[in-house]
């Protein structure tokens, strides 16, 4: 397996050692493959930042190279390049590697779960990033926890959806184990790429769909096809995004590039809470002027939803032990800090 590893660092690496004559030339140049497109609010802009923080806190011996959806490899498929070796990094989230096991979705976000500063308190205090550790190494992908983003909302509907019933039937991209939710409220669900989804509102492949943040879906232009727009993210209450890196090439980095990334990381994880946060007022009002109708989820619906989300707790831990391990960890932290968060927050 080192041998194996050691062949595919070189490989992925190669292009991009320096030699001794080529001065001022990087180190090191990571290719960066993102499922999300370089130009979206917060979410693509950050993976520019990381580069740019990385290249001046290095000197210029590290380079990461961003790359567009689907320029190297469908933006569906990045973390999954990442474990085959045919890419270097990946911009994207765990939720994009659940088809292998879906407790990889803890690791992106939860329904009905924590808010931001809980969420970060289990993965780096409550074993949360051990285990996802744990769970990616097999695949020979490391992962760094590089950005998270507040509450989402929650989907764009053509017409007020008043009650359950009136989600039943509908085809709707909705991600991760919401999806498995809404499943069990009748609906049909599609995991895909940002870019994807307005072509298939236009055409009538999708009737609904949720994606992210205000501020990053109005750019994708649902509004103009979708009135009701929904909230809360019952869904995406908080939700984490990697630096995926093959395993082979991290290995390969001198500790203090590493050590680089890491911070670099951090630094972007903050000015994505903080940003996320900011933009969102702007971007709904501006949205409401073009006749968007902002819903509450009425509270009967959401009663259904949290009920159908401990169905699929109790029947995706019975069938996966992965998904049950995971789980048992992330409940047993919020029961502990259950009281810290009735006795100290505002309600």
């Amino acid at each position: 397996m080192k041998l194996v590893r050691k062949f595919v660092a070189t490989v992925l690496l190669s292009a991009s050692v320096a030699s001794p004559a080529l001065a001022g030339s990087p180190a090191v140049t990571i290719d960066l493959a993102s499922t999300f497109p370089g130009s979206m609010p917060i979410l693509g802009e950050a993976a520019h930042e990381l580069a740019e923080k990385v290249s001046r806190a290095t000197g210029g011996e590290v380079e990461i190279r961003f790359y567009e959806p689907g320029v190297l490899v469908p933006a569906a498929e990045t973390v999954n390049a990442v474990a085959a070796g045919r890419v270097a990094a990946a911009w994207a989230g765990a939720g994009w590697f659940a088809a292998k096991d879906s407790a990889f979705n803890f690791f992106s976000t939860v329904p009905f779960g924590p808010s931001m500063g809980e969420y970060m308190a289990w993965m780096y205090n409550g074993g949360g990033l051990d285990l996802a550790r744990e769970m990616f190494a097999p695949y020979g992908v490391h992962n760094i926890p590089c950005g998270m983003i507040p509450p989402e909302a929650s989907g764009w509907f053509k017409s007020e959806i008043r009650s359950v019933d009136d989600l039943k039937g509908l085809k709707m991209r909705f991600f991760g184990l919401g999806a498995l939710v809404m499943q069990k409220l009748g609906v049909e669900t599609q995991q895909i790429a940002p870019g994807e989804i307005l072509a298939k509102l236009e055409d009538g492949s999708l009737d609904a769909t949720e994606f992210s943040l205000p501020a990053m879906d109005q750019p994708l232009g649902f509004y103009k096809v979708r009135k009701f727009y929904y909230f809360p993210g019952w869904h995406q209450q908080a939700t984490l995004f990697d630096l995926y890196v093959n395993q082979a090439v991290w290995d390969s980095l001198a500790d203090r590039h590493k050590a680089v990334i890491e911070l670099a990381c951090g630094d972007v994880m903050r000015e994505m809470i903080s940003e996320g946060e900011a933009l969102q007022g702007a971007a709904i009002r501006q949205m409401q002027a073009e006749g968007v109708e902002v819903r509450r989820w009425p509270p009967r619906v959401l009663v259904a939803m949290e009920d159908a989300w401990k169905e699929v707790v109790t029947e995706e831990s019975a069938n996966n032990p992965n998904f049950k391990r995971v789980y048992d960890s992330y409940a047993a932290f919020r029961e502990n800090y259950r009281i810290w968060r009735y006795l100290s927050y505002l309600n």
